[in-house]
């Protein structure tokens, strides 16, 4: 309580003035639809169940030549209705193919609350504003090498 007194007010007059969130900011989720495979992890791990997923399945070409082709999931709708979320990152966690992402943009109000609901366009725009991942420490294995 003594620093206030020294130190003055720290009062930020948004929206005039924005203050720079922290490093690892829980803003909104970014998803990159490339890595997204429709696994449903996410959707099945949310205690909100805010997480919408539509996929179908394709024929793909086999990975090795005379092999018989595979199927491959599709992701044809991801929406997240932030609305109901409650930032709980749980989704993030548990994506096996690194398909979501935290992002530290905070500015996504809108004027009625049905348009909370954010579709794949709109997170994939965020993957533009996800920070780089932090280097390895000195020592540490990457992920699955022994």
């Amino acid at each position: 309580m003594m620093n206030t007194f020294k130190d003055g007010a720290n009062t930020v007059q948004y929206p005039h003035e924005k203050e720079a969130p922290p490093v690892r900011a829980r803003g909104v989720i970014a998803l990159r639809e490339d890595n997204c495979t429709s696994c449903m992890l996410c959707a099945r791990s949310c205690p909100d169940w805010c997480i919408y997923i539509e996929g179908h399945k394709e024929l793909a070409p086999p990975r090795r030549a005379g092999g018989a082709p595979r199927k491959v999931n599709k992701l044809d709708r991801f929406d997240i209705d932030y609305a109901l979320c409650m930032y709980c990152g749980i989704c993030v966690e548990v994506c096996p193919f690194d398909a979501l992402f935290w992002s530290p943009e905070y500015e996504y109000s809108e004027p009625k609350i049905a348009d909370l609901l954010h579709d794949k366009t709109k997170l994939g725009e965020w993957m533009e504003t996800v920070p780089e991942a932090p280097e390895l420490e000195v020592g540490a294995d990457k992920k699955g090498k022994k």
